[in-house]
């Protein structure tokens, strides 16, 4: 007992440490700051001038499960990583492929679809972050497996767990594979959940 007045004089300076958490932030905003480009149907578009799209309706779910709001941020490619990065945005919900570059930079959710190359291209504003687009040309390259994400700042392990508690909620009861029928029918080269 001796200790403990101590201890409660330590108490404002450990303070920012327990709020260094995503999770906490998350918490204290009731929001979850989601980043994403709103030019790229069927993913996330506007239509007359309301933000919809496959996922933008996952951000939504997750924000639910979290008991928080959904924040969209409508932003660039420039600054779509960057800005999870600093901590401008908490995720960014934009068709991101797992990339060796992208682990070392964030953490990533488990991926919440698999599909394969010939729907992906690299935009060359930002060469790191292949992003999904349609393919318009009749050649197709060769098929190989893309895992798509949620990037978020490293070192948050509370929120890496609350993502993938909700985001397994959403499969389990089987919302993903409906938002995936909804948006991209049978033939969008979504493979089956592994």
């Amino acid at each position: 007992m001796r200790f403990l007045p101590g201890l409660i004089c330590l108490l404002p300076l450990l303070s920012p440490l327990a709020h260094a958490e995503l999770m906490d932030d998350v918490n204290d905003r009731g929001e979850l700051r989601i980043a994403l480009e709103a030019n790229t149907p069927p993913f996330n578009f506007k239509d007359d001038g309301k933000l919809t799209g496959f996922e933008v309706e996952l951000g939504q779910l997750l924000a639910n499960e979290l008991d928080v709001r959904a924040d969209f941020v409508v932003t660039d490619s420039d600054d779509l990583m960057t800005g999870v990065e600093s901590g401008k945005y908490d995720v960014a919900i934009n068709h991101i492929a797992l990339t060796p570059d992208l682990k070392d930079r964030f953490d990533f959710s488990e991926p919440y679809i698999h599909t394969n190359a010939q729907l992906i291209a690299q935009k060359e504003e930002q060469p790191r972050s292949i992003l999904l687009v349609q393919s318009l040309t009749e050649q197709k390259p060769k098929a190989t497996p893309v895992s798509l994400a949620i990037p978020f700042q490293k070192g948050n392990p509370a929120f890496h767990a609350s993502l993938e508690n909700a985001m397994q909620r959403i499969k389990a009861d089987g919302r993903l594979e409906a938002l995936e029928q909804k948006w991209f029918g049978a033939d969008a080269g979504v493979a089956p959940k592994p």
